[in-house]
């Protein structure tokens, strides 16, 4: 039985840390769970099994006091601060268990934690990947920006494949048993010099960008948010809750 529901919360700003242990017990308790109907179900000789119970569905918002998160494939040289350079950009620093390399999140920008079983949705954890990215895209459609993607690479980008490709949303995911965690982040109103601090997902040559660099001017991050919801729950037919 798949369980299209998703409980949406949006946990403003959150401290980088509190945010991952809040993820990791979703992502726990869930797999836990899968693994215990799975478990029940395999037992089963005849009548199907009445303690049956879907696990559940998350998708979060927030956004991050400026930190820089490591990836399990990233290198740790891509960090161009030390530890006196943190601090003085008010800055931390966690090496984490996503895929992908470096990254940079902060005030104004739309980190998104979808904390999802995919047997309820789809098994494929590429189109999982281009379908948040679709969500991005079709948000900055709505505001008159057409961005795309880039081959080779994850996330979404402006001038793909030419010398002013610049990227504006990035992605890095955790899958265990088909359930999900980590996600995306989004430049909306993001403070782009944070980003000289570092070699972004690994790419020393392309060019970061965000919203209100695009429109030459400050959005709206709700009305950003809300849109975005929107997106997501619709490309991967959810029902929110």
């Amino acid at each position: 039985m798949k369980n299209k529901q998703v409980i949406f919360s949006d946990w403003g700003l959150i401290d980088y840390k509190e945010a991952w242990e809040k993820q990791e017990t979703l992502f726990a308790a869930t797999v836990d769970l899968k693994t215990e109907i799975r478990n029940r179900l395999a037992a089963i000789e005849g009548d199907e099994y009445q303690g049956y119970t879907e696990t559940p569905n998350y998708l979060v918002f927030c956004e991050h006091p400026h930190v820089y998160t490591l990836g399990k494939s990233g290198k740790p040289e891509h960090l161009l601060l030390d530890e006196k350079g943190l601090k003085e950009k008010n800055a931390s620093y966690y090496p984490i268990n996503r895929g992908g390399d470096i990254t940079y999140h902060g005030p104004g920008q739309i980190v998104s934690y979808p904390i999802l079983d995919l047997d309820n949705f789809f098994t494929d954890i590429h189109l999982y990947l281009r379908t948040l990215e679709e969500a991005v895209i079709l948000t900055l459609a709505d505001y008159g920006l057409t961005a795309g993607r880039y081959p080779g690479y994850t996330g979404v980008w402006f001038d793909a494949g030419n010398d002013k490709a610049r990227k504006i949303c990035a992605l890095g995911v955790r899958c265990s048993r088909w359930v999900t965690m980590h996600g995306l982040a989004f430049n909306v109103n993001t403070d782009l010099d944070y980003f000289k601090n570092i070699v972004p997902c690994g790419i020393d040559d392309k060019d970061v960008t965000s919203m209100q660099r695009e429109l030459g001017k400050p959005v709206d991050i709700n009305e950003v948010k809300k849109n975005l919801k929107h997106h997501i729950s619709v490309l991967f037919d959810m029902e929110i809750v």
